[in-house]
């Protein structure tokens, strides 16, 4: 790791990325939210921005957040490139020392894997608190190395969905798990390469 700085070291992955016009949006997302009515949605580790482009096309109201300000930045621009600026809020966030304000009828976290300390339990566990009542908390996580992906540790162990619903600590009376599973789909990387790749899903809805 050429780094210890967690800002210099998302921010200069994200810089040596092409600038992508139109990133996609998550498969999990979209199978997930397409038949959801649009309201208020959070979306941690915004990324390149596929998922939050997305969501504003259908209506949304996106907050994003993402510890680099060169991803922010760049969701920026394309949010208002395509006409999508009022819909979009991207700003840099370091969720190690806070959390985004407000309340959410949808929060997503994908991915959201750092070689830098980070309470994730803890950030996922605002996030429930921060739901509306009936609100969806979506959890999508490695369940398998992807060839470009930045952590190729061959000893890694990835928690099932099960194991990070656990981790929350919800009372399953007010979050109750809506669904936790592993499903395998075909992904395509930042270089265009293709590989299967295992995804560990966690759905926690908020109850009234």
């Amino acid at each position: 790791m050429s780094t210890t700085d967690p800002v210099a070291f998302w921010d200069g992955l994200y810089a040596a990325r092409p600038t992508a016009t139109d990133p996609r949006p998550n498969a999990r997302l979209v199978e997930t939210v397409a038949d959801l009515p649009p309201g208020d949605v959070l979306d941690l580790g915004c990324g390149d921005g596929g998922d939050a482009l997305w969501l504003a096309r259908r209506g949304w109201r996106v907050t994003a957040v993402d510890i680099s300000p060169v991803a922010a930045e760049r969701l920026t621009a394309r949010a208002r490139a395509q006409g999508l600026g009022d819909l979009i809020d991207a700003a840099p966030h370091d969720l190690r020392a806070s959390f985004p304000e407000g309340r959410f009828d949808l929060i997503c976290a994908h991915y959201l894997h750092t070689p830098f300390e980070l309470d994730r339990s803890a950030v996922l566990r605002t996030a429930a608190h921060a739901l509306r009542p009936g609100g969806r908390l979506l959890v999508v996580d490695h369940g398998s190395t992807a060839p470009w992906s930045w952590n190729q540790d061959p000893d890694v162990r990835y928690p099932t969905p099960r194991e990070v619903a656990a981790d929350l600590g919800l009372d399953p009376a007010t979050w109750p798990v809506e669904r936790a599973d592993a499903p395998r789909r075909t992904a395509t990387g930042p270089d265009g390469r293709t590989a299967e790749v295992i995804d560990h899903v966690l759905i926690v809805r908020r109850d009234g």
